[in-house]
Formats: structure tokens, sequence, C-alpha cells
């Protein structure tokens, strides 16, 4: 344990020392502190005091610094002359002690020699001093000292198993960022707060870092869905979030604010001790920052040192010191700013890991009574007013109840200059006391130059400490990167000017999906499967009507199509004919997205309108189907048949049709065939009639000739007798021979009658033939048919505009 020599006791009376040292045991600390006083007080030099000696001791303090003069406490001199005093001396000061710098450079060394000396205080003190502790003066927001990382501050935490702890840095981070942009946010209710604390809650689940313009990217492309028991475009309408991502990224539009992503990241463990053990003076000054940027880089450096204080082990006796000067407006009674919570929760819970906290104001009434009453270390200077000496008694009342405050209400009313009234823990009565001599310069706030030059070596060697950090100015308008997987983490990459974290803003009604590097046809469009950029394109798809009323053909079709990249005018001929499935748009939003920014005015209703009207127009004039046509056979090929069958359906048709003209010429010719057929019967069977006429008759004349020639001479007839009846023979013989001539005839004629047969049997046959090699080659007469479209059956079913991942 370690004791805090402040100074000594003073007679409240007379003003003078007793010759009693003030001392302070460090465990006294943890009980917390609060120094009171007007201005002019001393109060700064108090504070000075105890921090040089906690600092002494090896023990680290976070400073918070909103007036500028602890910075002061980078100034001490072991050799305690006039050089080392000369680069801080205040010219306007020499000139009104009307001595030269030099001058007055020197008188200062002597006076604080002196001043020392009077409380046996040496160089040797100054020197141990410096060699205990590491001084650092963090500038957020300015190059002049060691620029603080704040807009890099939202690393996931390590551990995430403490919900409450995760919560209060979230909370923190969240308030005081709503109140850099003018929205008074509170944490229940408001719901940009709740939306901007569930989205760094995502991003840490998932194990990634988070920085300002990714998470103002995902204000515009959320990447969860609901919030509590209500839609999230219902809870916060995606026009409402737009508004929000436009005040967030007015700060990173700002060139000012690129410095807020400068330096080493907001870690306290480093800005503590240095990496061998060595306590440091973590001094962040923020005189140069509005009262907004104040809040926020304050909260934020509050949320961190909680959620630290809750990974350290438990401890009675001081571990680490929180300093804050000028506490005004940080914990004020009624109002409930951004760095209220943390403070209320140090003062009331840090005791346990050893951590102390110190603060300082000039006014009691700016302070939370609850805040006093927890304060068990009471330093209290002049007070301007009998109003904060009423408040000061009521909290101190609080504190310590025990104390006659009547009498100490006597006491403060007499304090000179650097007297305080102090009251520590433990004891019912207070001692007045003064300050011991500071080491540190007390020059006042340093000018900006002063600190640059002061830090110089440390800030080149946090700088080539410090990762190089984007710049967040270059994301110009908002509207989400591979995805990290597991617990890894990941930080975005350095943006180029046409490049932003934030995605672009994006009509209203036009629906926002990411290609999944899955799709198939990715690369015919210049994606990039490992790419961790997103380059802008158009995904379209269109229903064709295809309408030929001779053709009897209506034909649906769909095109679908990639239009990439966006230019300025977009060349809808260039549109490039894909295959896309449903599945390869996902609407989830990847995680550190990198947005390249589009010349198309993608913002606009009208650059859709136009890409739609173009595409329209090109699809008039170039889209065609073109199918087979047989117009003697009145046969079109449908869409999709390939020649071999569509030739195939012709030559059937064409043999339908010659099956159905030989039909009908067999019909004609079947009533000639049978004419003929039953002429030939005829004739035959008058053959046969005939033939058996003249076999009769050939008999008889046979047997009559020759009964009558032979009967004639064997009978003795006379030669008349027989000369008669060979008359009669003659006359025979002659019918013989007309039959015979008869049948030949009717012979000829059924011969004649079957050569007809013939003749019309073969001029069928050649007719036949005809018609069929007729029909075969009207069964090639294949054409082909272009069917255009219709303007009125293009119908653009979907527009989208879709994030390709490029390299």
């Amino acid at each position: 344990m370690a004791e805090f020599f402040l100074g000594g006791t003073v007679d409240p009376a007379s003003h003078e020392r007793t010759g009693d040292e003030i001392r302070i045991d460090s465990d006294k600390l943890t009980t917390h502190g609060v120094i009171v006083g007007m201005t002019g007080s001393g109060k700064t030099g108090l504070g000075v005091v105890l921090l040089e000696e906690v600092l002494g001791a090896g023990l680290p303090a976070l400073i918070i610094d909103p007036k500028g003069d602890l910075t002061n406490l980078c100034l001490t001199f072991p050799t305690l002359d006039g050089a080392s005093f000369r680069p801080w001396i205040d010219a306007a000061q020499a000139k009104a002690a009307n001595a030269t710098p030099d001058e007055f450079a020197a008188q200062q060394a002597e006076l604080w020699t002196q001043g020392l000396l009077g409380w046996g205080i040496t160089s040797a003190s100054i020197a141990a001093l410096r060699s205990t502790t590491d001084f650092t003066i963090y500038t957020p927001g300015s190059q002049s000292g060691v620029p603080l990382n704040i807009v890099g501050s939202l690393d996931a935490p390590d551990d995430l198993t403490d919900a409450e702890l995760v919560g209060d840095e979230i909370e923190g981070y969240v308030t005081g960022l709503l109140a850099l942009v003018g929205v008074d946010a509170d944490p229940l209710s408001s719901r940009e707060h709740i939306l901007l604390s569930n989205l760094i809650s995502h991003a840490w689940s998932q194990g990634q870092h988070l920085d300002l313009a990714g998470l103002v990217g995902m204000v515009g492309n959320p990447p969860i869905r609901k919030l509590g028991v209500f839609e999230l475009d219902q809870f916060f309408p995606p026009k409402d979030r737009m508004k929000l991502a436009l005040q967030l990224n007015g700060l990173l539009a700002s060139p000012a604010f690129a410095a807020w992503a400068d330096g080493p990241a907001l870690d306290i463990d480093s800005m503590l001790y240095t990496p061998d053990g060595k306590g440091r003076a973590a001094i962040i000054t923020t005189a140069h920052l509005s009262d907004e940027e104040r809040q926020f880089v304050t909260s934020l450096i509050l949320a961190k040192l909680v959620t630290w204080m809750r990974r350290q082990s438990g401890t009675t006796d001081l571990r680490a010191l929180l300093y804050m000067d000028e506490v005004a407006g940080y914990l004020p009674p009624t109002a409930n700013p951004p760095t209220k919570k943390p403070i209320m929760t140090l003062m009331k819970q840090a005791r346990a890991f050893g951590i102390g906290v110190v603060v300082s104001t000039q006014n009691p009434v700016d302070i939370d009574y609850k805040a006093l009453s927890n304060a068990g270390t009471w330093m209290i200077g002049r007070l301007s007013t009998e109003r904060d000496k009423a408040r000061l008694l009521d909290g101190l009342t609080s504190a310590a109840g025990s104390i006659d405050t009547s009498a100490v209400d006597d006491t403060i009313s007499g304090l000179a200059k650097r007297e305080f009234v102090l009251r520590q823990p433990g004891k019912d009565t207070v001692s007045v006391f003064t300050t011991r001599w500071a080491m540190s310069y007390l020059r006042g706030p340093m000018t900006r130059d002063q600190i640059a030059e002061l830090m110089a070596d440390e800030r080149e060697a946090a700088t080539a400490a410090s990762p190089a950090q984007p710049s967040p100015a270059q994301t110009t308008s908002p509207s989400t990167s591979a995805a990290t997987t597991g617990s890894s983490t990941s930080s975005a990459p350095a943006l180029s000017d046409n490049e932003t974290a934030v995605m672009p803003e994006v009509a209203d009604g036009i629906p926002v999906r990411w290609v999944d590097v899955a799709a198939p046809w990715l690369d015919e469009v210049d994606g990039d499967r490992q790419g961790t950029r997103w380059s802008p394109a158009i995904v379209a798809r269109v229903r064709l009507r295809f309408d030929e009323t001779k053709a009897d053909l209506v034909h649906d079709d769909e095109y679908e199509c990639v239009i990439h990249p966006l230019d300025e005018r977009i060349d809808v001929t260039r549109a490039i004919p894909v295959d896309y499935d449903d599945r390869d748009l996902i609407d989830r939003v990847p995680d550190h997205a990198i947005y390249e920014m589009p010349e198309a005015k993608i913002a606009n209703k009208t650059f859709f309108r136009d890409v739609e009207r173009d595409l329209k127009d090109h699809l008039y004039r170039s889209r065609t189907i073109t199918i087979g046509a047989n117009k003697a056979l009145k046969l079109y090929a449908r869409p999709g048949e390939d020649t071999e069958a569509f030739e195939l359906r012709c030559r059937r048709a064409a043999d339908e049709a010659a099956d159905a003209e030989i039909a009908k010429l067999r019909h004609t010719t079947e009533s000639k065939v049978n004419r003929l057929r039953d002429q030939i019967a005829t004739a035959e069977d008058r053959v046969d009639v005939l033939e058996q006429d003249a076999a009769s008759k050939r008999n008889s004349e046979l047997l009559s000739t020759a009964g009558s020639i032979l009967g004639g001479l064997l009978g003795g007839k006379s030669r008349r007798g027989m000369l008669g009846s060979l008359g009669t023979a003659s006359r025979r013989r002659g019918t013989t021979q007309t039959a015979k001539k008869r049948v030949d005839a009717a012979e000829n004629k059924v011969e004649r009658l079957h050569q007809k047969l013939l003749d019309l049997e073969a001029d069928l046959a050649d007719q036949v033939t005809e018609i069929d090699a007729r029909w075969m080659g009207i069964a090639t007469e294949i054409t082909e048919l272009d069917i255009p479209l219709e303007k009125g059956d293009i119908d653009i079913q979907e527009i989208v505009l879709a994030w390709i991942p490029v390299s």
C-alpha cells in the first residue's frame, strides 16, 4: 500500500502551515473522491499533485481532460533550469511580468526550484517520476498528440459471455454516437438506439469487428429481419433508416472526421500499461472537440473502462485511477447523457476491482447527488455561491452523516487559494490543508503545436505500431464483403475513391439482392467467386409471347439477362443472357461488404424505368423465333422442334395426302374395272356357248354327211339322190364353219377386253406412282418462318439491383 503526499495542514484562521503532512493511503481512493472548488481555487493543481503521487507509485492513470490543463503533467524537468522551461513559456505572461521569455523562463525555473524545496522535493523526485511513468497525450480527432482510433473501437470483445457487460459497452457507444449527430436517444424507447444496438450485437455475435462505416452500411441494409416481435421494416421503415444512415454518414463524409480513424485502437489495457508492464499516464484531452464530440469520446472510453474493469480480479488496493477534470455536463443530476451511466457504474462497482475514481468540478450542482454519496474522499476548496455550498454539504451528509456540516460550512467560507477541506473515509473530522508544490510546470492549457512537439516521438511510435486503417471519409453515401465465420474476426480493407463500406442508395421499390458466389453463371458476368468487393448490376426476367395466327402458334418464352457493369448510360445491347434461379440471388447482406459506387443513378426511379423501356425496345427489335414451315402441307414446326422431327412430320402428312388422292383415284377407277370384268365374264360365257354350238354342228355334219354318202353308195341310191345328199352335207359343212368363226370372234373379244383391263391397270399404276412422287416432293418443300415480337407481348416481370462479387 502506498501513501500519497498531497500537502500539509494549515490553521484555518491564520492560513499558516502547521507542519503536519497530509497523506492518503492508496486504498482510500478505491472509495473514490471528489475535488470541488471555484475557478482559481487551485483544484487543478491539487488534481495534478494527486496524479503525480499515483503515477510516482507506479500505478497507471486514465485521465480525461476536457479543458487541456492536465497535459501539464508532461512538463516535468529534473534539471529545473531555465532552458527546460523556455519552450513552454507563455509570451503574454512574460510580457505581463516585464520580462523577456528567456528571463521569465529563468524566473519560473527558480520559482519551481524553491517551491519544491519548500516541500522537500528535489530533482531526484522528478527524475524518479519520469522514469516510473510513461506519459502519453491522446488527442482523438486530431493529429496534434497521439491520435486515438475512435471509429475503429467497435472491435468485438474477446469474451461475450457477460451479456450485461457487452450491453453496457454497446449502449455507451450508441448513445454517444447518436448524441454526436443530434439524436436524443433513450436506450429503451428510441428506435435509432435499438436498431444500432442490435446491429452491433449481431455483428459481435458473429465474431465480426466493426467500424463506423460498416455500421452505417448495416443501417441501410440490416442483416436482421426482426426487432422484437415486429418485422424490421414495420418497426423502422427503410426510408427512416436511410435518414438515420445519412445523418451518420455526415460524420464519415466530413474530412475532419478522417482523423478519428487514425492512431492506436481504443484499448484500455495498452493505454494503462506499456508492453513491459510499466504504468502509463494516459491523458485524453478533448479541449479541441465540440460538446457532442466530447460526450461521444468520453462515453466510449468510460464504457471500455467498465468492460476492462470487469475482467480484472478483485483487490482491496488501488490498481488504477480514473481522473476526470471538470465533470460538469458528464454527470448531471437530472439529464442522462451517455457518460452518466458508466460513471455511475464505476462509482458503485469499481472499488471491488481496485479502480479509483476521482472527479473534479467547480459547481457541485453539476453533479448527481447519488454519485456524490458514493465518494469516500472529499477535497473541498473555495466555492462561489451559497447554493453550491448547500448542495455540497447535502452530498457530504449522505456520504458521511456523522460530519458536523455546520463547522465544515464555516471552514469552507474561510478557505484561501490552494486550501482545501479534506474528508477521508472512516474519519468523523475534517482537515484543512494546502497542496504541496506540483512537480509539473503548471503553465495552463497547451496549444496544439506544443502538444505536437511534446508528443512527436510517441506519435511516431504509435503510428508505426498501429495497423493501417481505412479512411471513413471515403464512404460518401449510405444505404454491407466476404462473411466471417466461426469466432474469427476481420476488418474492412482500405477503400479507394470509388468504393464505400455503405451500400449506395437504391430507388424505392427496387429489390436489392446479392449474387451467391455459387451461381453457375457468375463467371459469365465477370464475377469473382473469391471477390471481396461488390459491383452493381441489373438482373432482369422478361416474359416473351410469340403469336402467329396462320401457324396456330402461341409460344411463351422467358428471357433472363444481367447488365454489368452499370455505366452512366446503360447499353442494353450488352445484356448477357443467363439462366438464373431465384436461389442465385440472396437477400442477406454480406458481412464487411465493400461496394463500388456506380456511375449509374441507381437511387433514381427514372433510371430503372429507362432501363425497362430500353430493354423492351431492344427485345422488340432483335428478338424473334424461327420455325420450319411447309406451306403446301400447311404445317409449321413447333418452337424447339428439331429439323429431323419436322421433316418426319411432313413426310407423314404427305403420305396421308397421297393415300387420300390414291383412294379417290381408286374409287373412280373401280367402276371401269368392274365393267370390264363383267364384259370379260359375259364374253367368256358367249365363247363357251358358241364353242358348244360349233362342236354340236360339226358332229352333226360328220354323221349326216357320212351316212348319206355311204348309204347312197351302199344302199344303191341313184346318183341324183346321192347328189342331193351330197348337197345337204355341203350345206351342213358351211354351217359348221360359220359357227367356228363366231367362236373365234367371241374369243377375240375376250382377248380385247383382257387387254383393256391390263391397260387400265397399267394406267392406274402410273397415276399412283405420280401421286406418290408428287407428294413426297411436297414433303421436302420446307422453308423458314421468322416470328417477331409485338410490343404488347413483352412483359418485364422482374428488375433487380444485384451486387456481384468482383476482385
